[in-house]
């Protein structure tokens, strides 16, 4: 008081007097003194840190304009008029006019103050900050002190009069004035600065040019929402990723800090070591071996150590203030129930005067505003820096990838970097965002219960022991569940590999009519997953009313102890309501701890798993040195190398002494596993070089045996980063054979090649990798086996034109690997390697002469190629030869290795036309669909209709219930709160405690019964939709599934039916949940302050606006999201398998600029779907506040008439408000995002379907077919309309039990027929007879029982043998064991430990695919059809069986008619006749003796097949 007194002079009045006064009141001399100094104070306290700050965050500076010129202008005027103030109170001084202190030293440091900020202006300036929020909070605090000595001065006006003390008036108002103008000024934003380091993009992110206000609101972010509800948004819509977010930036720091960090702890351990061996040298056996596992575990904790540092160093700071953010919201938020506290007070008070009322409702209003705007900032920061931390991760992952060492290659798998990328990564995001909540939720709930114990005493304990009771039943139901979702997922595992397995052999399961049983077979399982997944959210419900209920537990026990342990106890509106909002804050706080826990206890291990990859060893770059002069003659040298795959194995070649002169080509043979492939990698320096040194002299271009493409076009494959040269293109494709291939393709070189090459062939992959060496233009060329996977005469053109002596390449440097014989005598060495040593080198003569070990191998291999081939011209090699005729190739030299489907075989034809489903696009599959626009009213109506209209009606009567009873609760208390007092006591405290209990369990028990009906009734939904889609698939044509990738329904059975069975209706019972809340605390409010509703009302309007906005784009913004993603992993994917092509070219950095590309782009949607977030969010929370404000406003206004408990009852309320607005708007994105997967399901049931499976007029009662005729009637047939016929006019008549061969070169029709008989497609014109009846007029399922088809690619399911044998259970174990013994099945089932219930793995894969074929065979004979057709069934089974089984098939189907489609000619020989289809016609059709007698079509495909 002393100094108060010496600066002010004697005050004329205290603060009660001015507190209890009906119009607020301060002293001109105490506000001039400290209320003017609060904005001084402010900013010179900031102005050594914001000084530091603009001194380096140079953004380059902004030039003069009209904003700044006024402010300067503002400014100046503003230290004028301070001054003058200062001078003239001098000299009243002077004339004896008595005045304190205070009067002259407050405006000198005001004046002083300005001239800081006006230089603190000129700095921002010059360093191009456009907004400042240092001085709009400073001018913005200057303005409301201002106010606070206007309001004054004009009291005093009116109380003495405008002449007394006339100058300190007008500069009151002058001042105002002016920091007013300064405070608009500082909420406009200035030119963007000039000779700037950021990037000038016109698109740029507009939050760096936006003002300060517009930044802390994210207003800035309105131009997309706008943009986003009235147009389908796209990537071009969207703003780059900013300079600072980006990989190139984020990356190459997170490369220095983690080389820095790793350095160290390499160097730290290195040094722990030697100190450990130094003493366990002296040391005795057992403690070394204890020492030595303390080092072990010492080194695999420390593995994260330096990830860690690195995080800490790159995002530290930026984490630390987030954190402040968090603190400071969390003082605001346990702020507003103790003004709350303040304002019940006030309320029971009616003495007090009103403005105390609005004051408060003002602060609370202020506090909520503050602590959103805190709350989001740090979500914001967090988000931001999730972000980073992605960049970061994927590029250090990403360049790890591009230099793993073989060892390194055997611990990860594609799967598991891409686990690292997508789920350990978002781990550690989580953990940004919840780390705090580790030792912030402990706080905030100590906090609360010192809060509660100043209200309730000891009582506020009684909330431990309700949280302790409500521990171990939570954990059981917890346990429970748990145990029901594994059971649930076991179910779906098997429901998704029968899904799979079905889906992969459609063709199969239609050819046999199998559709049924097996649809059957998933609904039964499907059934017993729905079981679990039922029993599980009765659990799930349960658990949520136990958390619920707490808040309501926690208050009941509290007022119960706290009102009848004394009676003395009066439990008034201030104790009740503030404990209430305690409570919420208590209860938010102990759910989110389990949160953050859990949060953290994941991060750790992801991080452990990172960092376990990053510390992988890699490849020693120097192992192999390219040495560009000419100083070496030899092109490549190899001295006494020693190499192994990894330091932990044995040498996989040994004393190798290698030179190969400039431009020879050098060719590699020996035995599989001689270390041909090895030889090639440690030219390319990917072994572990232990002796000896290889030089390397230019460029090398580099062949693996695998072949490896990208998922690009074909151009870009073969020009692989390089310029585009036409003419050198050609040359190249025309020397690798792709010139035909090209002319078949959809789009030329344009077209797109599948993921991982699965719409090209074998022989093509190889040849557009072949091709993409030739066109580098290398020096040398490293080779490995590339004829293997083509037809021996392509391999033949492709030696002759691009490898061997006038190939394109004759001049380069080649070493080839190569299995191919015939070529040896025309290459210019030979490496023969045998167990990774050289045995022998020379030319191809050099070594016959020598009759050594190449002479030996050479021998071997022509005898083992003669053996099965008697008769065969010797054109070199058939390993890996794919034919898919009757040899053409000699005819048409470049066709027998044509184009292939995705299914890749001339047998499923249908996929032929997939080619051209799409030729304008040079895709070959149909791209999914994505959703642009709000899913329609009619999909929400197919849900609903789903789930059942009574079930819907039921959900909504029961929440309006269980919330009506959550009103009655709340005004219980209310009424509690409001009992008179009577000799220091509450009557009927018995009777309120009761009601008040029983309210809660009613509620609880409405909330379990709302809960559980929402997600049992989408059990139902889900059902009955995986019914249809089911139904609808299953009966789909083949076309539809040659032109949907399998990918495309898995999705549907699998992530679309998941949202279905869980996601929709939890976020549905939350949106509900928030929806009947939010309609109670409105009618709270409504009630207690009817006036409330004139406000109300246009909230509600800006609500819905606010919640358009947000819903549309941001479900944009996530399916652009999830679309993004995708390129990402099959980088990732596509770089991990040709790591070592992309290093022998020396590509790495393009493939980083692809992969920093691919992560920006995802980056570029993510950032606006974050920032999205918290646009809503901030909105929401100030709509919310404005709500409050409004509650306490009115509450004010009609205190006479409101009871504290009214007052308080509406208030708690409206707190809630906030949250509850927010988190209705995401649960309805969530809805909007994943209702999709309705849209999704249904979609394919408006599909084409095939003809019914049975029809009823048909065949009831008749055994057919009898004979087994079969008569083709002028019978044509389409793949698709627009396309070519594929069979014309055909016309034949074969009589029953007749064998008929068919064949023809490859596309000539063939299975076309099989196709057609089976009815995959429908015929375009004619008609097919079978017995003389019309099978069109058939149902489909009646057609196909009655004719077997045996494939060529035998078909197994996973599941027992007997249910592969006889899947409809029509046959005994005796005819089952018959059907095994005539194929030579009987002993090996026999020998099997369950015998016919041996489990078969998926597609057989525990079975030879000599046995699988055997197996279709054996229910073949099961079915004992009238009608078979054979699809080159015995390919696959050795000499004497194939010669055994058909005998067999003439015994058995005697009574049959036979259709043998052949591909290898001699197997029809046998026949009765053979038709021999050309272009879909027939060519020729008699006995086979005739045929040859004719020397036609048939006797040239027999001399083309070496029989004639």
């Amino acid at each position: 008081m002393g100094a108060g007194s010496a600066l002010c002079g004697p005050r004329d009045g205290d603060w009660n007097q001015t507190w209890h006064a009906n119009i607020p009141g301060l002293t001109w001399c105490f506000e001039s003194s400290i209320i003017a100094c609060i904005p001084c104070a402010y900013l010179w306290i900031c102005f050594p840190f914001y000084y530091c700050y603009l001194r380096h965050r140079n953004k380059g500076y902004i030039r003069m304009s009209h904003i700044f010129k006024a402010k300067m202008v503002l400014g100046f005027i503003l230290v004028v008029l301070c001054f003058s103030d200062v001078f003239f109170t001098v000299w009243e001084k002077s004339q004896g006019i008595p005045r304190t202190p205070a009067l002259f030293i407050s405006p000198a440091v005001v004046g002083i103050t300005v001239v800081l900020a006006l230089f603190l202006t000129q700095a921002e300036r010059m360093m191009g900050i456009q907004s400042s929020g240092v001085l709009l909070i400073y001018w913005l605090l200057s303005f409301v002190a201002a106010l606070v000595m206007l309001s004054s001065s004009i009291q005093h006006t009116l109380e003495k009069g405008f002449l007394e003390d006339h100058f300190h008036h007008v500069t009151a108002y002058l001042y105002s004035g002016l920091v007013l103008g300064q405070l608009v000024l500082f909420c406009l934003v200035d030119h963007p600065p000039f000779f700037s380091k950021a990037d000038n993009n016109p698109n740029q992110c507009p939050e760096a040019s936006s003002s300060f206000l517009s930044k802390i609101t994210y207003w800035w972010f309105s131009g997309l929402l706008w943009k986003g509800s009235q147009q389908a948004l796209g990537v071009d819509d969207l703003w780059p990723v900013r300079k600072q977010d980006s990989s190139d930036e984020i990356v190459a720091w997170a490369e220095r800090e983690w080389k820095k960090c790793h350095s160290r702890t390499q160097q730290t351990q290195q040094k722990m070591e030697s100190a450990k061996f130094k003493k366990s040298q002296k040391a005795a056996t057992g403690t070394a071996e204890a020492e030595e596992t303390e080092a072990l575990l010492q080194s695999k904790h420390s593995q994260s150590g330096p990830l860690l540092r690195m995080f800490w160093s790159m995002f530290g700071t930026y984490f630390l203030l987030s954190t402040v953010c968090l603190v400071i919201c969390d003082v605001f938020l346990f702020s507003t129930p103790k003004v709350l506290r303040l304002f019940l007070k006030f309320i029971e008070d009616q003495a007090a005067p009103s403005w105390i009322g609005y004051f408060y409702a003002f602060s609370m209003f202020l506090l909520g505003c503050l602590q959103t705007l805190f709350e989001q900032r740090y979500m914001y920061m967090c988000l931001v820096l999730g972000l980073r931390l992605r960049t970061a991760l994927t590029g250090l992952v990403y360049r790890k990838i591009l230099v793993m060492s073989n060892a390194s290659r055997k611990e990860a798998t594609t799967g598991e970097i891409v686990n690292l990328i997508s789920v350990d990564v978002q781990k550690l995001m989580d953990l940004i965002i919840y780390f705090n909540g580790t030792w912030l939720a402990p706080i905030r709930i100590i906090i609360c219960f010192v809060f509660l114990w100043q209200l309730l005493g000891p009582s506020a304990l009684t909330a431990i022991a309700v949280f302790l009771l409500l521990l171990p039943l939570n954990f059981v139901i917890t346990k429970k569940r748990s145990q029901f979702q594994e059971t649930q997922m076991k179910y779906k595992d098997e429901r998704a590999k029968l899904t799979n397995a079905i889906l992969s052999n459609i063709k199969v399961i239609k050819l046999y009519g199998w559709e049924k049983t097996f649809m059957e077979k998933v609904l039964e399982i499907r059934k017993q997953e729905l079981q679990a997944l039922k029993r599980s959210q009765i659990l799930f419900s349960a658990s949520l009313v136990s958390f619920h209920s707490s808040v309501f537990l926690i208050t009941f026990v509290m007022f119960a102890v706290y009102t009848l342990v004394d009676n003395t106890h009066v439990l008034d509106a201030e104790k009740a309501f503030v404990s209430l909002t305690l409570i919420n804050i208590l209860n938010t706080a102990h759910s989110f701890l389990p949160f953050s826990i859990n949060a953290a206890v994941q991060a750790r291990v992801s991080l452990n798993r990172l960092a376990a990859f990053l510390n992988l060893e890699e490849l020693n770059p120097e192992s192999s040195s390219r040495n560009t002069s000419g100083c070496v003659q030899a092109s490549i040298t190899i001295r006494n190398g020693t190499f192994c795959w990894s330091k932990e194995t044995s040498p996989c070649l040994r004393s190798i002494d290698l030179s190969v002169p400039q431009g020879s080509l050098l060719a590699v043979v020996g035995q599989v596993g001689a270390g041909k492939s090895s030889l090639l990698a440690a030219l390319l320096g990917e072994l572990h070089a232990t002796d000896g040194c290889v030089t390397v002299k230019g460029t090398a271009a580099y062949v693996p045996q695998q072949a490896w493409v990208l998922s690009a076009s074909v151009e870009d494959n073969i020009l692989f980063g390089k310029q585009m040269d036409e003419t050198w293109f050609n040359r190249v494709t025309e020397a690798c054979a792709l010139h035909p291939d090209l002319e078949t393709f959809p789009a030329g070189q344009k077209s797109e090649i599948g993921e991982k090459g699965i719409n090209l062939s074998g022989g093509q992959k190889q040849r557009v990798n072949l091709a993409r060496a030739v066109y580098q233009k290398a020096s040398i060329y490293l080779l490995d086996d590339p004829l293997s996977a083509v037809d021996a005469h392509v391999g033949q053109h492709i030696f002759e034109h691009v490898l061997g002596p006038s190939g394109l390449l004759k001049d380069k440097t080649r070493v080839l690997v190569t299995h191919t014989i015939n070529i040896l005598p025309q290459v210019d060495n030979i490496v023969f390697l045998v167990d990774g040593m050289i045995s022998e080198t020379g030319s191809y003569q050099e070594l016959l002469q020598r009759n050594g070990a190449f002479a030996e191998f050479l021998r071997s291999h022509v005898a083992a190629e003669e053996k099965p081939r008697a008769g065969f011209p010797a054109v070199g090699d058939t390993k890996g030869t794919i034919t898919t005729g009757n040899g053409p190739s000699q005819e048409k030299p470049l066709s027998g290795d044509s184009v292939k489907s995705a299914v890749g075989r001339e047998t499923t034809p249908v996929s032929q036309d997939c080619t051209s489903a799409a030729a304008t696009s040079g895709g070959l599959t149909k791209a999914e669909r994505t959703q642009h626009s709000r899913v329609s009213a009619g999909v929400y109506g197919a849900y609903l209709k789903a789930t059942g209209p009574a079930l819907c009606v039921y959900i909504v009567l029961s929440f309006t219930c269980q919330q009506a009873m959550a009103f009655s609760r709340g005004y219980w208390l209310s009424l509690w709160a409001d009992d008179p007092v009577l000799n220091g006591t509450q009557q009927h405290t018995e009777l309120r405690v009761g009601v008040f209990g029983a309210l809660g369990v009613v509620q609880a028990l409405g909330r379990f019964a709302c809960t559980a009906a929402v997600l049992l009734g989408g059990v139902l939904a889900s059902h009955q939709l995986f019914q249809q889609l089911l139904s609808s698939v299953m009966r789909s044509p083949m076309l539809f599934f040659e032109q949907t990738p399998i990918g495309h329904l898995l999705n549907r059975f699998s992530r679309d039916i998941d949202a279905l069975d869980s996601v929709i209706p939890d976020k549905l019972k939350s949106v509900l949940g928030f929806l009947f809340n939010l309609l109670e605390i409105c009618l709270v409010i409504v009630v207690a302050t009817p006036w409330a509703t004139m406000a109300l009302v246009p909230l509600t309007v800006l609500y819905t606006a606010f919640q358009h906005f947000y819903v549309t784009t941001s479900c944009q913004l996530r399916h652009m999201e999830a679309a993004s993603r995708s390129p990402i992993y099959s980088h990732i994917s596509e770089t991990f398998q040709g790591s070592s092509v992309i290093r022998a070219y020396k590509d790495q950095q393009r493939f980083i600029s692809k992969s920093n590309f691919l992560v920006d782009e995802n980056q570029r949607i993510c950032f606006p779907g974050a920032v999205a977030d918290r646009w809503l969010a901030t909105n929401l929370e100030f709509l919310g506040n404005g709500i409050v404000l409004f509650a306490a406003l009115f509450a004010t206004m009609s205190r006479t008439q409101l009871s504290p408990g009214t007052a308080g009852f509406s208030l708690s309320y409206a707190l809630q408000i906030t949250g509850v607005l927010n988190w209705m708007v995401r649960s309805w994105t969530e809805v909007e995002n994943n209702i999709v997967s309705v849209e999704r399901v249904r979609e394919y049931l408006r599909t084409p379907k095939e003809a019914p499976g049975t029809l009823n007029s048909k065949l009831q009662g008749q055994v057919w077919p009898t004979e087994g005729r079969i008569e083709f009637r002028n019978y044509s047939l389409c793949y698709r309309p627009g396309l070519e016929l594929a069979l014309r006019g055909v016309s034949v008549t074969i009589n029953g039990h007749e064998k008929i061969g068919i064949t023809g070169r490859t596309g000539a029709g063939k299975s076309s027929l099989a196709v057609g008989l089976l009815r995959l497609v429908e015929a375009a014109e004619g008609a097919i007879l079978i017995d003389g009846q019309d099978i069109a007029q058939l149902g489909l399922h009646d057609l196909r029982t009655k004719v077997t088809v045996i494939p060529q690619d035998p078909v197994l399911f996973s599941g027992s043998l007997r249910m592969n044998l006889d899947p409809l259970n029509q046959h005994t174990d005796a005819d089952i064991w018959t059907a095994l013994e005539l194929t030579q099945l009987k002993n090996f089932v026999a020998d099997l430990p369950e015998q016919l219930e041996y489990k078969c793995t998926d597609q057989g894969e525990n079975l030879s695919t000599g046995q699988k074929q055997l197996v279709c065979l054996a229910r073949a004979l099961l079915r004992k059809a009238k009608i078979l057709i054979l699809d080159e069934a015995t390919a696959a089974v050795d000499l004497e069986t194939d010669v055994q089984i058909q005998s067999m098939l003439r015994t058995q189907f005697r009574d049959s008619t036979v259709l043998t489609i052949a591909h290898r000619v001699n197997t029809i020989l046998d026949c009765d006749r053979i038709l021999v289809l050309e272009n879909g016609r027939i060519a020729e059709c008699d006995t086979p003796e005739h045929l040859i007698a004719q020397k036609g079509l048939f006797y040239s495909l027999l001399e083309e097949s070496g029989l004639a």
